[in-house]
């Protein structure tokens, strides 16, 4: 019987959601990362308390993949140990080719199992596109160019780091809360790796490094909340007070976004813009048969109640609003107050735009009983696009969109399982799945990004 720190030789079958591969050890999954399906390895088992599955790292590759690759982080490579390889580029040591086709088969695994979707809805024209200069030079002239290289480096303006009690500056270990010591930091652009490889010791908690698009690097401290004489949790320092919020700006597709520097923003400089491409050509592709249809030279109803949840700083809602025009009715709705205000600011230019703070589960339970029969009657013609949490919007949010019953629902999703259960959950409430696109929005990790749309039955 093996336990914990017992090594074993393990064939890789598969891939499993969450960055790991699967193999098995008389008959129980055994969950491996840094391995590619194919591959025959040597691990150490980390977790064997639960009866269903143990969990492993990666010590030797006995036979490789045609498709490893020396790993893009060097830090994070196989022949690291374990507990020295920085997490957050899993995916690292795959060829990019094949990353993606590994990406899709999470998700369309995940649309299968738990969403019930019996054959493939997934748009494979644009998934997973590279972000690169040259692909969408043409669509964002006049703003800074990707740096984002063909290995999937160099794209994250956006990165959090961790400070140990000794003043070590660096990434978790995966599966840990030991810092790793950063020698380089590959995926970030060249100016957030280099504020971060400049970074000195500081109190013990999080610091985020933010590059907007006027390209200047904002270094943002979040040291640990620490009880004071009473027990409650307080600031790093008694007595300090929290510096005032700066407010930089990001621009997509020529439009300028408000938005603190702390606050929300994808973290691929293309992100934003591949996005609400992506939700756009979702829409646009129903004109011809569904629900939505070209009128006037707009591709939503302007007169319909549109929905953009959990909003941010208005982002999608925007993009509505240069589908039905300056007079498209969209209410976003978003729980941080400062997010809102700034929505709010960035949504001037349309007339029906509002933007309202609160928890997205209640405000919808609210408008459920407050919607007059003209508000339904509006809502009833309109989208509504969610972006909810990597957890997903769960049960009781879905439900209440189905309530509402809107034409068409846009769902913007970072957890292939999250989305899938959703998915589920809409369709148990009469809406069928009409396309899925997918979108490599961080290469080098496991995470996909996806745009979902169902239609009314």
């Amino acid at each position: 019987m093996s336990g914990t720190g017992d090594l074993l030789d393990l064939d890789i079958t598969g891939v499993a959601h969450g960055g790991v591969f699967v193999a098995r050890h008389e008959g129980r999954v055994v969950f491996v990362p840094d391995t590619i399906p194919g591959e025959r390895v040597r691990v150490r088992l980390t977790d064997t308390a639960k009866s269903s599955f143990w969990r492993a790292e990666t010590l030797e590759v006995l036979e490789a993949s045609p498709h490893r690759q020396l790993h893009v982080w060097r830090q994070a490579d196989v022949d690291v140990p374990p507990e020295q390889r920085p997490g957050g580029a899993d995916f690292g040591h795959i060829s990019m080719d094949h990353q993606r086709r590994l990406k899709l088969d999470v998700l369309m695994d995940a649309l299968q199992r738990f969403g019930g979707i019996a054959g493939p809805v997934l748009s494979m024209e644009s998934a997973l596109p590279i972000l690169s200069d040259s692909d969408s030079a043409g669509a964002l002239a006049g703003e800074p160019l990707a740096e984002e290289t063909v290995d999937g480096t160099g794209w994250r303006t956006r990165v959090s780091l961790h400070v140990d009690a000794d003043g070590n500056v660096g990434q978790y270990a995966a599966r840990s809360h030991r810092v790793v010591p950063l020698e380089d930091l590959p995926l970030a652009t060249a100016e957030v790796e280099q504020a971060a490889l400049a970074l000195r010791a500081g109190e013990p908690g999080r610091v985020d490094l933010v590059q907007p698009a006027d390209g200047r690097v904002r270094v943002l401290p979040r040291p640990e909340r620490r009880p004071d004489a009473a027990g409650r949790r307080g600031s790093g320092r008694r007595g300090r007070r929290a510096p005032e919020a700066e407010t930089v700006i990001e621009r997509v597709d020529g439009r300028e976004f408000r938005v603190d520097a702390g606050g929300f923003w994808q973290v691929h400089r293309l992100a934003a813009h591949s996005l609400t491409q992506a939700v756009t050509g979702a829409l646009q592709s129903l004109r011809q048969d569904g629900p939505i249809r070209q009128s006037g030279g707009l591709w939503i109803d302007p007169e319909a109640w549109h929905l953009d949840l959990y909003g941010g700083v208005g982002l999608f809602a925007a993009t509505l609003g240069r589908l039905g025009g300056p007079s498209t009715r969209v209410t976003t709705v978003e729980s941080d107050a400062r997010a809102t205000e700034h929505a709010g600011e960035n949504l001037v230019d349309w007339v029906g735009a509002r933007a309202e703070t609160g928890r997205v589960d209640r405000w919808l339970t609210r408008l459920g009983a407050e919607a007059s029969a003209s508000d339904r009657e509006r809502l009833s013609r309109g989208v509504v696009l969610l972006d909810p949490p990597r957890s997903g919007a769960g049960r009781e949010v879905v439900e209440q969109i189905v309530a509402l019953s809107p034409a068409t629902v846009v769902y913007v999703a970072c957890d292939p399982v999250a989305l899938a259960r959703d998915i589920a959950t809409f369709r148990a409430g009469g809406y069928d799945l009409a396309r899925v696109d997918a979108l490599d929005l961080f290469p080098n990790s496991h995470h996909v990004e996806a745009v979902a749309v169902l239609t009314r039955g």
